[in-house]
């Protein structure tokens, strides 16, 4: 049973958000965070729980305001302090599409081609189609911009981050034989990319309402990251900084989500990205609360409550680990409670919202 959500008066505070996240505020409870909510999960609860008619993103600006509102109205609804969205530069990149079994949607699944990539040598390179931002369509940034309700914030970033478009672009197998046999071939894409995110930084950076900067580039896996710590320190960290410098010359926070394992390269996403907060949790990998003990006096913890218990525990369980969350990381402060990584299909939408519920309890 549900006690707290939906709000029916939400009072969200982005500076507030903020302000607990860099250390400058203390919190009785810590503040919600999310990085994303899959549409399977989000379409039930925009339609049975906030009683919203749900429309689908569309190809007209009508469709797409419907959408946009409601998609304001679940974060808002749901007890967040802010709105995160993100959509990206529109990479020609080979993808293997499969149906979602996860998904009640019927959702097709796209996955990157691990092996055969759209740049494979330079002339692949010189004739790849890479894509303008001045064709790039910025309208939902700004209509969320401009319609955020009053204490509420956008976070945003472009969607994938450098590693991963490269990775996609070359694939990752290819990335990982470039990089022996031709890294200037590496560097022209990974500089290609970066460049260009350069210039979408730029614009999301002009919009009014926006409070951090919050990408997502997965570099690891289970025990360490996808390429050696010394290849992402020359093809990748560089342009993490600059976006981080670029945020941090705003006034504003530089938050990173990223999968797996990073202790090899953790100080230097510390020390010289000098990101303000880590993302993505895995408790085989370690647990949010071991890694606040470690790195929680330097930069906040978004996040840790495992997607294994999410998709596969019991409502109960999903409360459990919520409240020892807000009890250890919370306690200490710099803190926000969701999932460890993001809310996928499968996820039932009853665990996510016992965790929400929890949260706000």
């Amino acid at each position: 049973m549900l006690h707290n959500i939906p709000l029916p008066h939400p009072r969200p505070n982005a500076k507030r958000f903020i302000d607990v996240l860099m250390g400058r505020e203390k919190s009785a409870r810590p503040p919600l965070v999310e990085y994303l909510v899959d549409v399977a999960v989000m379409k039930p609860i925009v339609t049975k729980l906030l009683g919203l008619e749900w429309v689908d993103y569309g190809t007209t600006r009508e469709s797409q305001k419907v959408y946009l509102d409601n998609f304001i109205s679940f974060w808002r609804r749901m007890g967040y302090d802010f709105v995160r969205f993100e959509q990206g530069l529109p990479f020609p990149e080979k993808q293997i599409l499969a149906f979602d079994e996860t998904s009640a949607l019927g959702q097709q699944r796209a996955w990157a081609d691990e092996h055969h990539g759209r740049i494979q040598n330079w002339q692949d390179f010189e004739l790849y189609a890479w894509p303008k931002i001045e064709e790039m369509d910025f309208f939902p940034f700004e209509y969320l911009s401009r319609n955020m309700p009053e204490g509420m914030g956008l976070i945003t970033c472009h969607a994938g981050g450098v590693f991963e478009h490269l990775s996609w672009i070359m694939s990752y197998e290819g990335l990982c034989l470039a990089l022996k046999e031709d890294p200037a071939l590496v560097k022209a894409v990974s500089d290609r990319i970066g460049g260009l995110m350069i210039d979408f930084y730029g614009h999301l950076l002009d919009l009014d309402s926006v409070v951090a900067i919050f990408p997502g580039d997965d570099m690891g896996f289970k025990t360490g990251p996808l390429i050696s710590p010394a290849d992402l320190r020359t093809f990748i960290l560089p342009w993490h900084k600059k976006f981080g410098a670029m945020t941090h010359n705003r006034g504003l926070p530089y938050f990173l989500h990223s999968c797996g394992n990073l202790e090899s390269i953790m100080e230097d996403l510390i020390e010289d990205v000098r990101i303000d907060g880590k993302h993505s949790f895995e408790d085989t990998i370690i647990p949010a609360q071991n890694f606040q003990a470690r790195y929680g006096s330097r930069i906040a913890v978004l996040g840790g409550l495992d997607v294994n218990i999410l998709s596969a525990g019991s409502e109960e369980d999903v409360r459990r680990r919520t409240r020892l969350l807000i009890e250890v990381c919370g306690g200490r402060g710099r803190y926000a409670v969701g999932s460890g990584n993001s809310i996928p299909s499968y996820v039932p939408a009853q665990n996510y919202l016992a965790m929400i519920d929890e949260a706000l309890g």
